[in-house]
């Protein structure tokens, strides 16, 4: 089983779905945390939860697309909990096509998936080049490869996830530094259950060569081993874990 021992993942959008199952498989794998969400109330369900493993955790509600606070509040976050992992999972959806989105809506999910992402990034590079040693997920999707009708601000905003990943990796590696991005499929995440219609979910799966949805686990788990020393020698991937689906 992959080792986080002795390793402080900060993990964005803990609160639910694929955050919440990264900080509970982070915590079984013996790493200590710190676990972001802008909805208090599941994130500190989700903290207790993983506190009760052993691990260290520390619970900060914030709001990521408030950018003239996140410097500060991360920075003060990090100034006595230094992390050597980052995993970009926070976001959110805004669907639409081309014609119907409109430029409130695409700059707001630009903003949590990229400017978000991007800031908590510069923050955490300068302790991970000193200890010459860091991990970077960044939760992508299979839509940032194949587009999707209706989701024109989400899938440009997880492709441009994916050209971030390969560029912060080019910067990176010489410091010990690896960045990589995970591209999920369809996850029983609770934005799905609740916003997509099953027949939409169905038709998905019929285009699954695995025949079924993922559970947020099943993410959690290569996002955890791209974070582990295992995956020592991965950098720059985007990495679909989509059960076929866009292949």
């Amino acid at each position: 089983m992959v080792n986080l021992k002795g390793h402080r993942a900060l993990i964005t959008g803990a609160g639910q779905g694929i955050g919440r199952a990264c900080a509970e498989v982070f915590a079984r794998r013996g790493a200590d945390m710190i676990v972001l969400d802008r909805n208090h109330e599941t994130l500190e369900k989700v903290a207790s939860n993983i506190s009760e493993t052993g691990a260290r955790v520390l619970a900060r509600t914030l709001d990521l697309t408030d950018f003239e606070r996140l410097d500060d509040d991360i920075k003060q976050l990090l100034s006595s909990n230094p992390v050597d992992i980052l995993v970009n999972n926070a976001g959110f959806d805004k669907p639409g096509t081309s014609m119907k989105i409109d430029r409130q809506g695409f700059e707001a999910v630009l903003g949590i998936h990229l400017t978000a992402a991007l800031s908590l990034i510069k923050l955490v590079l300068p302790g991970m080049r000193a200890a010459k040693w860091g991990r970077i997920i960044n939760v992508s999707s299979i839509y940032g490869l194949i587009g999707e009708k209706g989701e024109l601000a989400y899938s440009t905003a997880k492709a441009g996830l994916i050209g971030m990943t390969k560029s912060v990796a080019k910067e990176c590696g010489k410091d010990g530094i690896t960045v990589n991005a995970v591209l999920p499929g369809l996850t029983r995440t609770p934005t799905i259950e609740q916003s997509m219609a099953e027949r939409l979910q169905e038709e998905i799966i019929n285009h699954t060569p695995l025949g079924r949805i993922a559970e947020p686990e099943e993410i959690a788990r290569v996002i955890a081993f791209l974070a582990s020393e295992d995956a020592s020698y991965i950098t720059g991937v985007a990495l679909p874990v989509s059960g076929g689906w866009g292949i």
